[in-house]
């Protein structure tokens, strides 16, 4: 079993939000523990866990240590609890910084070696590669490189974020060797790895592949860059700076335009949030660097000999033995193939596709076939988060050139793609697309698509929405589990098309079945759990089901608290943040689920029992307080029989595994559903691209008969 350290007290039947992100990224971690997947797979989970904890740093620690240091505040009590939260986040960091080396040099190190491929964790290399290194470093980094002197005395160089550097220090040499008697002199140089790749593949000897550091190569050649010194020691050391921006969105578009383009600029020279260095660095060592950049002993986090391992990512795979893992590839449907009309389908159907498991094609073919249809008046649609070279944007580009009105509401505030959807907004509205921007005060979070046809008198005739769980990316739709529902239902039609007048200014719009964040979505959610409480109460067995992948508005666990206690049996999977402590009085008969696994499990996906007449739901928000109350966020109900059985058959499964999901219990443990789970066959994701496989088998040959 593993877990977070019981010195994190739990205030008010609350987890803290932040610590239990770290349970969660701690779970990411345990899969490159996992002997089963592929090698290169579990290298790859190292990566994430890494670029997961950057971005936390970056962005909730920064947060935390501005309170800390009475920049933000001047309570002196929210001053010393955001202290004390950073001194906990930092020491279970530390912890699992800890478990990570562990998994990483007595795990996947010696499994490449195995496998024949030396990764050298040192600059001491064989014989045979001594004289390609000394080649390859002067020809290739040697003129890249630009040491710097640092002192407390002297101006030093500005440390970018988030990029490698080598300090070393060293003693100048006299005519008898080095200078005992001169102090210790100290330089720090950019590791050029935008020039020449972090990872170096070097000659093959026999059946074995090596690779090696790039910042190894340079350690074993620092006598070539300061010849008139004798070098003591290197370590290397990293920057994470703040990356938060605020935007104020109450001064108009052109404003708001104007502070993106201004502000995302600053992020590289952010306030210092972490400064990470080789823990095997002497304690003087660092302590000169710190007084050089000014670091304060709160922004100090160890690291391994290695820094950045989110670059492994991009580890080369020399041997063609090491085979990838075997991914689940996205299906076509046969009833919606390039001769098939979405429209005629969905006219007669509602349809749910599971994303990666279906095709995102198919999304892209409905915009199409609106580009080409004469019935089409209008096309409108939100951006989140967007692929560069969108299909999804090129398609209503031709929409738009095709003579319809295409409006699409792009999110500026959409944290790291501000630039992106500000740059692809741009090119839209270039090409006649109606553009509407941030709503003052709130992110529109809603993934939501709207298609409009008219007669040629100007007649409704059967239009179409969508509303999915996801963003509209081809590129993440094949590595998040996702859904989305397609529908003709005039009155979730009607609805939608009231929400894209509100995010164009109309006041007071009324919803009937779609349920909107701000509007309508807190009181139905009420109702239903009301709803389960008095079945509950009345010996009738109240169940509720709920998949998100962030529990954190504590109104709502509070509710979740009152239905477990009126014995409403709950099941919780949640990927991420879980605030709500199970396993104590008051949540019994509540159980959290957890599931980490090839894709990053994002949909969202709420069930309630009442009373045997079960009530689906799917859509864009988490249950934070950040997407119930200041976001505008879209749900719909599930109304189709054979769509509400697959949800449940889908739910039913993922609470079914028992090889990727982890109970998480009232210490934030992630406790595994079974005691051996690498030897267990259950497996979510896998077990439902089976499922769904088997019935569009099954469609096709009920379709041949």
């Amino acid at each position: 079993m593993h877990g977070i350290d019981n010195i994190f007290a739990m205030e008010h039947q609350y987890f803290k939000r932040d610590i239990s992100w770290l349970s969660f990224n701690y779970r990411v971690l345990l899969e490159a523990d996992d002997d089963t997947l592929p090698l290169y797979e579990r290298i790859n989970f190292i990566s994430i866990y890494s670029s997961n904890l950057e971005e936390f740093y970056k962005i909730r620690v920064a947060d935390h240590r501005a309170i800390a240091t009475g920049a933000t505040c001047s309570d002196e009590e929210d001053v010393q609890d955001a202290i004390r939260l950073v001194e906990d986040i930092n020491h279970e960091v530390n912890r699992q910084m800890l478990e990570r080396i562990r998994i990483y040099e007595q795990k996947i190190i010696p499994a490449l070696r195995r496998a024949h491929i030396v990764f050298y964790q040192t600059p001491d290399v064989e014989p045979e590669h001594r004289e390609f290194l000394k080649r390859f470093f002067h020809e290739e980094i040697f003129p890249y490189l630009a040491p710097v002197p640092i002192s407390r005395d002297r101006v030093v160089s500005f440390l970018r974020d988030n990029r490698l550097y080598l300090a070393a220090r060293m003693k100048p040499k006299g005519p008898d060797g080095v200078l005992d008697s001169m102090p210790f002199e100290y330089f720090v140089m950019k590791l050029p790895y935008t020039k020449v790749p972090r990872f170096i593949q070097l000659p093959s000897i026999g059946r074995d592949y090596y690779l090696m550091y790039i910042e190894d190569i340079i350690k074993a050649n620092l006598a070539d860059i300061f010849p008139g010194y004798v070098v003591d020691s290197s370590y290397c050391i990293k920057i994470s700076r703040d990356a938060d921006i605020l935007i104020d969105d109450t001064a108009g578009t052109p404003a708001i335009i104007e502070q993106v383009k201004t502000k995302v600029k600053k992020r590289k020279i952010g306030k210092v949030c972490r400064f990470v260095y080789e823990r095997a660095m002497p304690s003087d060592f660092l302590q000169a660097l710190t007084d050089a950049y000014g670091i304060h002993h709160h922004e100090l986090v160890p690291g391994d000999k290695h820094l950045n391992m989110e670059d492994l990512r991009h580890l080369p795979n020399p041997s063609p033995a090491l085979l990838s893992a075997r991914e689940p590839q996205p299906m076509k449907l046969s009833c919606l193939d390039g001769r098939e009309s979405i429209f005629n389908y969905v006219a007669q159907h509602d349809l749910l596709l599971y994303y990666p498991y279906h095709s995102f094609e198919h999304f892209i073919h409905m915009l199409y076939e609106a580009v080409h249809d004469p019935a089409v008046r209008e096309i409108m649609l939100t951006q989140y988060r967007v692929a560069e070279n969108s299909s999804v944007i090129n398609t209503l580009i031709a929409a738009a050139q095709n003579g319809k009105r295409v409006t699409v509401f792009v999110e500026l505030k959409a944290r790291f793609d501000e630039e992106n959807n500000l740059a692809t907004a741009e090119m839209m509205k270039a090409s006649g697309i109606n553009i509407i921007y941030s709503i003052p005060g709130l992110k529109v979070h809603a993934k939501v698509a709207l298609i409009l046809r008219r007669d040629a008198r100007n007649h409704r005739l059967t239009s179409y929405a969508y509303i999915g769980t996801g963003n509209f990316n081809e590129k993440t739709a094949m590595l998040y589990a996702d859904c989305g529902m397609y529908t003709c239902n005039p009155v979730i039609v009607n609805d939608l098309h009231n929400l894209f007048r509100t995010l164009c200014g109309k006041q007071s719009p009324v919803f009937h079945r779609l349920l909107v964040a701000r509007f309508n979505l807190i009181p139905e959610l009420n109702r239903l759990i009301d709803r389960e409480i008095e079945l509950a109460k009345n010996g009738y067995g109240g169940r509720i089901i709920l998949k998100m992948n962030a529990l954190q508005d504590p109104v709502m666990i509070d509710r979740l608290y009152e239905a477990s206690k009126a014995g409403v049996n709950i099941d919780l999977i949640v990927r991420g943040i879980c605030c709500l402590i199970p396993g104590q009085e008051y949540s019994r008969n509540i159980r959290v689920t957890r599931i980490v696994d090839t894709f990053l499990e994002h949909a969202r996906v709420w069930y309630f029992g009442n009373g045997g007449k079960s009530k689906l739901f799917i859509g864009s928000p988490d249950w934070m307080r950040r997407n119930l109350y200041r976001r505008i966020e879209a749900v719909t109900p599930v109304l189709d029989p054979t769509l509400k059985q697959e949800l449940i058959d889908m739910l039913t499964i993922q609470l079914a595994d028992r090889r990727k999901a982890c109970f998480v219990d009232g210490q934030l443990h992630n406790v595994w559903k079974s005691s051996n789970p690498q030897k267990e066959i259950h497996r979510a994701q896998y077990d439902f691209y089976t499922y769904l496989k088997k019935k569009q088998e099954d469609t096709s040959d009920s379709t041949s008969l």
